[in-house]
């Protein structure tokens, strides 16, 4: 009987792996994300509209196709979204090349992009409306280190049974998954509560080695300091990395985050204040110089 259970779950896990699974948006972090579901044994369905991304993928073991259309029709049933905004989304979607220009029925939509949580909903309402496609939400935190290593959290949002159904994806990509309910936006309100409390921690600790260097107090061993005492944060454990971040990759991408939290404040009237000055300040304590309008 043992073995024979054995057997059948063996047969489910090779069926579940022989799945194609469709990658839109092979960016910083979109690539390795892909390559993971790759290793896992997933056939991947890649588009991107960046062509040069093209050999590197196809040399990871993607399969890239040059249409919208054909990565819908070859998905057997889910499709990430890793593009950049909601604009982007839309395009992806409703554009006149978009994937529903293939007429597929019954597939899902995995958005793993950050939007505020209204543009969210209004995109999961508006697929549901005009498609016979579904849409849940599955934003991601860790950075591009995360999603080489495959340890990306996952936070989720959506109808319960459809997000339970995909957690073989989630668990190709990401070390720790999480749930927040129905409403495809409730996964970007967690995403943007993680981002600000960053934003926060990131200015913290760079004004705090700001201060030490003008003792001229060795950075390294108030890092060190920092690791072992109260002050510690993954900031702290990764500040050789976040202190790389620049202005036009990672900072920036922060910065639309913090930005919309504190759009989220106004809007529901919730006093944010740190996140308010963390928006404003973010490149002056990193060092770096502010993007271009």
């Amino acid at each position: 009987m043992g073995k024979s259970i054995k057997k059948i779950n063996n047969q489910l896990k090779e069926k579940v792996m022989k799945k194609k699974i469709g990658f839109i948006g092979l960016g910083t972090m979109g690539f390795p994300m892909a390559v993971n579901l790759k290793k896992a044994g997933f056939e991947v369905i890649g588009y991107d509209a960046f062509r040069g991304v093209y050999q590197k993928a196809e040399s990871a073991g993607i399969t890239m196709v040059g249409t919208l259309n054909e990565v819908a029709q070859q998905a057997d049933e889910a499709i990430i979204s890793m593009v950049r905004d909601y604009d982007q989304n839309v395009a992806v979607i409703f554009g006149e090349a978009g994937l529903l220009t293939a007429h597929t029925k019954g597939k899902t939509i995995i958005v793993m992009s950050t939007l505020d949580p209204d543009s969210m909903n209004e995109l999961g309402k508006k697929v549901e409306e005009e498609s016979e496609l579904q849409l849940i939400s599955a934003a991601v935190s860790g950075g591009a280190s995360g999603a080489e290593a495959g340890t990306l959290s996952i936070m989720t949002s959506g109808p319960a049974e459809i997000v339970k159904s995909f957690q073989y994806y989630f668990d190709a990509i990401g070390s720790k998954t999480f749930y927040y309910g129905d409403k495809p936006g409730n996964s970007q309100v967690a995403k943007l509560v993680n981002n600000m409390i960053l934003g926060i921690n990131m200015n913290a600790v760079a004004e705090g080695l700001k201060l030490g260097n003008h003792y001229n107090l060795p950075q390294t061993e108030i890092l060190n300091l920092l690791k072992v005492s109260t002050g510690d944060s993954w900031v702290v454990r990764n500040w050789d990395d976040v202190s790389q971040w620049t202005a036009d990759t990672a900072l920036a991408v922060l910065l639309k985050d913090l930005k919309s939290t504190f759009g989220e404040g106004l809007k529901h009237t919730i006093a944010l204040p740190f996140n308010a000055l963390s928006s404003t300040q973010l490149f002056d304590a990193m060092g770096k110089e502010k993007p271009q309008a």
